[in-house]
């Protein structure tokens, strides 16, 4: 018995739901109830790849967001490789279906705004709440995710070796383990960052859960409170254009590859799962051109033993080697 479409993105919801986030799963039903409409009464044999590149026109014709389009692909792609698995069909017609191209989605993705170092002394010395203030210092000194942040715990810092250890997360009310194995991470940071954090131990309240940026009755702070009561009205105070509080992780990344640190390492920071990652969040950085590097290569082979060199090709072009 061939089930519809709708029963097997149904029977997929349900396989997917003990490994996901609530929010990622919410995202994924979102789709399968708003979006299928034209698939979901048929048997899940009798959609082929021409249905699902029809499909995909039709959105594109309406003028969907690529972007927008794309994830939802995601969803289609993984319920029809389910009914693989499943033994309801033999092959994924998603596979062989052509899929949207188009530079629009560039232009879609939210630009990436890096504060300088002026503007991050003029948002600190904005920033009166001594908790608050440590807060936007330690997203700017480590790169961390806001969730990530919020869910530091006092024993999370490692004083010996002046690290952070990202080991969870508090999002939409709820905790988490760290995203991916990567996210799970120490991240090294600098003295005047580690003597602030030690100004904040003397003065936080201790808390039930020995978080570092408990709310007033020592619970996790609420992450839109955050950024609208604190993080915006310091940015108002100081007279800065408004950017997002995600944009003081990519300030960090921007400043490490601005100092010429190794990628690899940046990665390792940043917690992303390659460095192809923290490349294509980040290529646009780097600069375009690159004398010193030129430089350094040529001192590296010439310097040290040129002369030598030179001389002894010499030798041979007179005929005396």
């Amino acid at each position: 018995n061939i089930p519809t479409f709708k029963q097997v993105a149904k029977d997929w919801l349900n396989h997917k739901k003990p490994n996901l986030r609530a929010s990622t799963w919410s995202v994924y039903e979102g789709h399968t109830k708003n979006h299928f409409g034209e698939f979901d009464d048929l048997k899940i044999n009798r959609i082929t790849t021409a249905k699902i590149e029809k499909f995909i026109t039709e959105r594109q014709s309406q003028k969907m967001n690529i972007l927008t389009l794309r994830k939802i692909l995601v969803t289609l792609g993984q319920i029809m490789r389910y009914a693989v698995r499943h033994r309801y069909i033999n092959h994924n017609p998603f596979t062989d279906a052509e899929r949207p191209r188009g530079s629009q989605g560039e232009s879609d993705k939210k630009p990436i705004r890096i504060l300088n170092p002026e503007e991050i002394n003029c948002l600190l010395k904005a920033t009166e709440n001594h908790k608050y203030r440590t807060i936007f210092r330690l997203a700017i000194m480590s790169g961390a995710r806001q969730g990530e942040l919020l869910g530091l715990k006092w024993s999370d810092v490692d004083w010996d070796n002046s690290q952070v250890h990202i080991q969870r997360t508090y999002n939409n009310q709820a905790w988490y383990k760290t995203k991916t194995k990567n996210s799970n991470r120490r991240i090294d940071l600098g003295p005047s960052m580690m003597a602030e954090l030690k100004k904040w131990k003397l003065a936080c309240p201790p808390n039930r859960l020995g978080l570092i940026f408990p709310n007033k009755t020592g619970g996790p702070i609420n992450h839109s409170n955050l950024v609208s009561r604190y993080f915006e009205t310091a940015l108002e105070n100081a007279e800065l254009a408004k950017v997002r509080f995600h944009d003081l992780r990519h300030t960090y990344a921007s400043l490490l590859i601005q100092q010429g640190e190794n990628i690899k390492y940046i990665q390792s920071q940043l917690g992303h799962s390659s460095p192809t990652v923290t490349l294509n969040v980040y290529a646009h950085l780097m600069k375009p051109v690159n004398q010193e590097a030129a430089c350094r290569l040529e001192n590296t082979i010439f310097e040290a033993d040129g002369h030598k060199m030179v001389t002894k090709d010499e030798k041979r072009a007179y005929g005396h080697g």
